[in-house]
């Protein structure tokens, strides 16, 4: 039975062949988007990784994807998942005298989305990405839904 479920889930991998760049826009810690990258790494699995400043400072987003056929919807259809990490550099001078911080994160990430294929080099794509953030005196979660458009080459 095990190895009936693993030859399936086998066969429902998308394949990965182009690298990606673009904009992730909506996301956590006010940033309007974030420019994303995504590299292949074997057939069915990429690495994601997105930048995102804002008046505060910067974060720094990797996520290790598995990708999968989706194709029962539509053809160009992929549905993904991956876990990953991140790490911000945020001041927040701007702030009240009580409430000034300069902190640096840590955090660990899930995500999981839907993504379209055009013919042509166009992908886009929804997420739902949450993220817990560990810093001295500073630790938050978020979670946010994104909408992305991403360049195929």
């Amino acid at each position: 039975m095990l190895a009936l479920v693993v030859s399936s889930l086998g066969a429902l991998s998308a394949q990965v062949d182009s690298k990606t760049i673009g904009l992730r826009m909506g996301g956590g810690f006010g940033y309007g988007a974030e420019i994303s990258y995504q590299q292949p790494i074997g057939i069915a699995n990429r690495l994601e990784v997105d930048l995102g400043i804002n008046r505060s400072g910067f974060g720094l987003n990797g996520i290790y994807q598995w990708v999968w056929d989706f194709s029962e919807l539509a053809d160009g259809f992929n549905w993904y998942a991956g876990v990953g990490g991140g790490i911000g550099s945020y001041n927040f001078d701007y702030l009240t005298d009580k409430n000034k911080a300069n902190v640096t994160t840590l955090g660990i990430l899930g995500q999981i989305g839907l993504e379209y294929q055009f013919e042509i080099p166009l992908t886009i794509s929804v997420d739902y990405r949450p993220g817990i953030y560990f810093a001295s005196g500073l630790n938050s979660s978020y979670d946010g839904i994104c909408l992305s458009a991403r360049y195929r080459f």
